[in-house]
């Protein structure tokens, strides 16, 4: 089964599994280490059901929610119905569907682990984000549960917190942070017995440049095109 067709199938189960996976203490700590302003628009890669919408919503902000299923979109829209200051939006990683330079805050909770190619997808958030817009990426640590890559169909098995980093500067970030969340993943052995607690980190930065394309910073020394 694909990772589109996977989360296609557990969409209307989500909210449930993910209070398994980590706890609603992980929005709270990302907000407010964040601190987005109301009123400003914010960018929800991966979105899913809205863990991270939700919290953006409450504290007055505009929202445009991506998500690669069509289900978990289906299910973001029935649970946030009429919400005036939500956009869902269907797309990809790689060719988000959002002008560039148009993001105050873009936040991708437990995305990238589920991505086939993590570096040019924080290229293309790099590319949304506007110039002193912020980014915040949450995931996990590099473990050896190989159980998560066959059961829940995850891509990668976490991150080393230094490759986070790199691609963030790479993507026109600046003032970076990778650090722990002081929480954790699978964090509920009942109902998954197969992995033990993953630590979680929040990577995080200023964008300082304008991304034209993706791959492209306009410095202001001259450009350079990324490989």
């Amino acid at each position: 089964m694909e990772c589109e067709s996977y989360f296609d199938c557990v969409a209307h189960e989500w909210d449930r599994m993910r209070a398994a996976f980590f706890p609603d203490a992980v929005r709270e700590k990302v907000l407010e280490i964040a601190g987005p302003l109301p009123g400003a628009l914010a960018a929800d890669i991966g979105a899913g059901t809205g863990f991270i919408t939700d919290g953006l919503l409450e504290r007055g902000l505009r929202v445009i929610a991506v998500d690669q299923s069509q289900a978990m979109i289906d299910e973001l829209k029935r649970k946030f119905s009429g919400h005036k200051h939500l956009e869902c939006r269907l797309g990809e990683a790689l060719e988000l569907p959002i002008e560039s330079g148009t993001i105050d805050y873009a936040f991708a909770n437990m995305f990238l682990h589920h991505v086939d190619d993590p570096a040019g997808a924080v290229m293309e958030i790099g590319r949304i984000v506007r110039k002193g817009g912020h980014v915040v990426i949450t995931d996990i640590d590099k473990h050896d549960y190989e159980s998560l890559r066959t059961k829940h169909h995850d891509r990668w098995p976490g991150f080393r917190r230094e490759d986070l980093g790199a691609w963030l500067h790479d993507a026109g970030f600046d003032k970076v942070r990778v650090e722990s969340l002081g929480h954790e993943c699978c964090a509920d052995s009942k109902l998954y017995p197969e992995c033990s607690a993953i630590s979680i980190f929040m990577a995080s930065g200023v964008m300082q440049h304008v991304l034209t394309e993706r791959g492209t910073l306009n410095l202001r020394a001259g450009i350079r095109c990324c490989s």
